[in-house]
């Protein structure tokens, strides 16, 4: 549904997103993961022809979009990181002029409005100023919003930032509702268990190049399926491993040199797979192997 070849943007003598290319199939809820800077927004941009590639091709359906550039925007809908609603305008008064911009008929737009407020959960608050509304209701107004027109495509930049654990979950089941109707969503967070939660896959950016590229178990079993975290000097280190009983192992070694105080075995998550990959600061499964022999650990934990 969505293919990126060699997409770069520069600003300047800075390049923002540098050689990207991806595909990300139809029905596919796709992560973008990244550090701040790490290009994701300016690839939402793109992708909405707001902001033009430096070379590099977007290919919607098939169609190149620097060729059809209007007509594929039309089948993309998108949240954004920062509420910019109407904050005088009721909530059916906002999707009223979104649905008035892609030239939705009066009747259609009716009835959309009635069948999305339904679909957040807000229908008892369709007329009422935008501007009372919390955090995660204006949220729900923005997925209503991006929906309005029906595209094949959402994207979802950082929608659920700065809500609270609960109503983000509430987003989270909200979401999972649109992918189970077909459509391909692409989502930037830089919360990594809402991406575990959610993505059939993910992108690792830093610095605006692609760093890995799998689903969530398959990055966490090319790291290491479980981590051990340790304290040195004050900072916490994790030290990857194949097997809970490697990982055990470690420990035991670390416990005979008096080294073992302060130390934790579980299974490793997103977020140890998204530090160790764009900062370097985790020991890979070889080298958190200690003074036993790497080989043997790993024959002795695969026949556990």
């Amino acid at each position: 549904m969505i293919v990126l070849e060699s997409l770069t943007k520069r600003f300047d003598n800075r390049t923002v997103v540098d050689n990207l290319s991806l595909h990300i199939r139809p029905g596919e809820f796709f992560g973008l993961l990244g550090p701040n800077g790490a290009g994701k927004t300016t690839t939402i941009r793109m992708l909405m022809t707001l902001a033009r590639a430096t070379s590099g091709r977007i290919i919607i359906g098939g169609q190149d979009m620097t060729r059809n550039a209007m007509a594929l925007k039309s089948k993309i809908g998108l949240v954004p990181q920062h509420i910019n609603l109407d904050g005088e305008l009721t909530a059916r008064e906002n999707l009223d002029m979104h649905g008035r911009l892609f030239g939705l008929r009066p009747e259609e737009r009716k009835s959309r409005i009635t069948e999305l407020l339904e679909f957040v959960e807000m229908p008892d608050r369709a007329n009422e100023p935008v501007r009372k509304f919390s955090g995660g209701m204006k949220r729900r107004i923005l997925i209503a919003r991006a929906l309005m027109h029906r595209p094949q495509i959402l994207l979802l930049d950082e929608p659920t930032i700065g809500l609270d654990p609960m109503t983000r979950r509430r987003m989270w089941d909200l979401v999972r509702k649109l992918n189970t109707g077909g459509q391909t969503i692409l989502l930037t967070t830089h919360y990594l268990e809402e991406a575990e939660a959610l993505c059939n896959r993910v992108a690792l950016m830093n610095k605006g190049k692609l760093v890995e590229l799998g689903t969530p178990e398959e990055l966490k079993t090319k790291v290491g399926p479980f981590v051990v975290e340790t304290d040195d000097g004050g900072l916490r280190r994790s030290h990857f491993f194949p097997t809970r009983e490697a990982g055990s192992l470690f420990i035991q070694d670390l416990q005979q040199d008096g080294k073992g105080s302060s130390v934790s075995l579980r299974a490793s998550n997103l977020e140890d797979v998204f530090i160790h990959l764009t900062s370097g600061d985790s020991l890979s499964m070889e080298e958190g192997t200690s003074k036993r022999d790497s080989k043997t650990i790993n024959h002795r934990a695969k026949d556990f």
